[in-house]
C-alpha cells in the first residue's frame, strides 16, 4: 500500500502572498484565492501549503528535535521540564506501550487582538506581540537545549496562529461574511502540540524502562511479545486510547480520523534515526537521534480524498506549513471547505525512525453554536454517496474500494455526531465519544 499509493503534492501559497490576499486592500489576482478554495472546497482535497515563512525554518529545526528528547526522559525530568515551561500532555505518559508522545500548551491570540487584526508586515515576531529578543536567544540554546522551549513553541504557534487567521480571512472574502475569522478570534485561544511519533526501537527502550513487576522469565517473554505487537504495528490514537487496527490498514501511527475545529496546522514533519543497537542508558543520555530525509520522500500523512474515492500520500515542500480543514470549518461554510479525512502511516522496514512535528488547533469558541440547515446532506450522511462513488470505482479498482469500506467501519459519520444547536464543546464530547469511548468504533474493545 504505502509504495504504491498515489502522491498528492499540495499547492502551495507563500507567506508574503498570503499576507497580501488577506489584506482588505489586496489587488492580487484572483487566480490564487480561486485556487485556495479549489484545494480547501469540495472538490478539493481539503488541503494546502504555506512556504517560505520568515524564522520558520530555525523554529522548527530548533524545537522539533526536543519532542524525542523529552518523550525518552526519565519521568521525574520530564515532569520537572514540562512544569518549568508550561506544558502538558494529552496522551497518558506513564504507559510505556504508547506510539506516540505529545506535549501541549494553550497558545492565546495576542497580546491583545489588536495586534492580529492590524494589517500584518514582514515578520514572525511583528505579528502577534511576541518577545523581541526570542528569536535572537534560539541560537544560542546548545548548552541546555530545554532552555528556551517555552519561546520556541509559543513563537512558531503564535507565527501559525496568524497563518490560519490570514486563511480565514481569505475563505470568508470568497465565502461572503466573516464566520471563520470572528469565530477563531472569538475563542482567544489555540492548542499547540509538540508531537513525537515513537520508532519501534523508541517503544522498546521506554518498555525496557519501565517498572519491572514479576519475575525475570516473564518479563523477557513480554518483551518479546511487545518487540513482536510492535512489528505488527499496534499503535495509539492520539488521544491514548488503544486502537484497534483492520488488517487492510494495520502499519499506523495514528488512525484515519478528522479533525474536529478550524484549521489544523502543521509542519512538515522531521525524521530521525536512532541506534538499532542501544539501551535504556545511552537513549536517555543521547537522545538526539540523527535527522534524515523522508525515505519515501513524503510526509507520510495520508488522506481520503473523496472526489477521487483514493487514499493519496502527502508531500509537500520542506519546511513549509501543511493546513488542514477541519470539521468545525466545513460546518461553518456549509459546506463551501471540505473536511480532511486522514492518518498517519507508519513506514515500512524502518524500525529506528521517529516522526516529529508540531501541530496548532485552531478552534471555535467552547459557546459557539451550529447550525445545519443549508449544508450538503453528502457531507452530513456521507455514507451513502461514498457508496454509490464505490460502486461507480469498484471494477475499476477493488483493492480501493476494500480500503475506503474499511475507513468508514471506523470513522463516525457527522450525521451521528452533529445535532442542530449543539454548541462546538457538545459536538467535540460526543465526537471523541463516538471514536473513543466504550462503544466507540476506535476503542479498544
Amino acid at each position: 500500500m504505502e509504495e504504491g499509493s498515489e502522491i498528492l503534492q499540495l499547492y502551495e501559497i507563500q507567506y508574503s502572498d498570503l499576507l497580501l490576499l488577506s489584506s482588505s486592500s489586496s489587488s492580487c489576482s484572483h487566480y490564487q484565492e480561486k485556487m485556495i478554495m479549489e484545494n480547501l472546497g469540495p472538490t478539493g482535497p481539503g488541503l494546502l501549503a504555506i512556504t517560505n515563512v520568515p524564522d520558520a525554518s530555525l523554529l522548527r529545526r530548533k524545537l522539533l528535535p526536543l519532542a524525542r528528547k523529552l518523550a525518552l526522559l526519565s519521568p521525574d525530568d520530564r515532569k520537572r521540564i514540562l512544569r518549568d515551561h508550561n506544558l502538558g500532555s494529552d496522551v497518558p505518559l506513564k504507559n510505556p506501550d504508547r506510539n506516540v508522545s505529545s506535549f501541549a500548551m494553550q497558545l492565546k491570540y495576542a497580546q491583545g487582538t489588536e495586534a492580529i487584526e492590524s494589517k500584518p508586515s514582514d515578520g514572525v515576531g511583528s505579528h502577534l506581540n511576541l518577545e523581541n529578543e526570542t528569536m535572537g536567544r534560539i541560537s544560542d540554546i546548545e548548552d541546555d537545549v530545554f532552555d528556551n522551549l517555552e519561546n520556541m513553541f509559543k513563537a512558531l504557534g503564535l507565527c501559525m496562529m496568524e497563518i490560519g487567521l490570514c486563511l480565514a480571512r481569505i475563505c470568508d472574502t470568497a465565502i461572503g461574511g466573516n464566520e471563520l475569522e470572528q469565530s477563531l478570534l472569538e475563542s482567544c485561544a489555540a492548542k499547540g502540540r509538540l508531537i513525537h511519533y515513537h520508532s519501534m526501537v523508541d517503544s522498546l527502550v521506554l518498555r525496557e524502562a519501565g517498572p519491572k513487576k514479576g519475575s525475570s522469565k516473564r518479563n523477557a517473554n513480554n518483551h518479546a511479545r511487545s518487540k513482536e505487537n510492535l512489528l505488527k504495528g499496534a499503535n495509539l490514537d492520539t488521544n491514548g486510547n488503544e486502537v484497534r487496527l483492520c488488517e487492510i490498514h494495520p502499519n499506523l501511527w495514528q488512525q484515519w480520523h478528522y479533525d474536529y475545529g478550524i484549521f489544523t496546522l502543521l509542519t512538515d514533519p522531521m525524521f530521525l534515526l536512532s541506534s538499532h543497537r542501544t539501551t535504556v542508558k545511552s537513549e536517555f543520555s543521547n537522545s538526539s537521534g540523527q535527522e534524515c530525509a523522508s525515505p519515501s520522500g513524503h510526509s507520510y500523512l495520508q488522506v481520503f480524498h473523496p472526489n477521487k474515492n483514493k487514499v493519496l500520500m502527502v508531500k509537500a515542500s520542506p519546511e513549509s506549513f501543511i493546513v488542514q480543514v477541519g470539521e468545525s470549518a466545513d460546518i461553518l461554510s456549509k459546506g463551501k471547505l471540505r473536511s480532511t479525512l486522514h492518518c498517519v502511516r507508519r513506514p515500512a522496514r524502518f524500525e529506528n525512525l521517529s516522526r516529529e512535528t508540531f501541530v496548532v488547533f485552531l478552534q471555535p469558541a467552547w459557546s459557539k453554536t451550529f447550525s445545519i440547515s443549508d449544508y450538503p446532506m453528502e457531507h452530513y450522511n456521507p455514507s451513502v454517496h461514498h457508496l454509490e462513488q464505490a460502486e461507480e470505482h469498484y471494477f475499476a479498482d477493488q483493492d480501493q474500494n476494500a480500503l475506503t469500506q474499511e475507513i468508514q467501519k471506523i470513522v463516525p459519520p457527522l450525521s451521528a455526531r452533529l445535532k442542530d444547536g449543539m454548541t462546538f464543546a457538545e459536538f467535540s464530547r460526543e465526537t471523541t465519544k463516538q471514536y473513543y469511548g466504550g462503544g466507540g468504533l476506535q476503542s479498544n474493545k
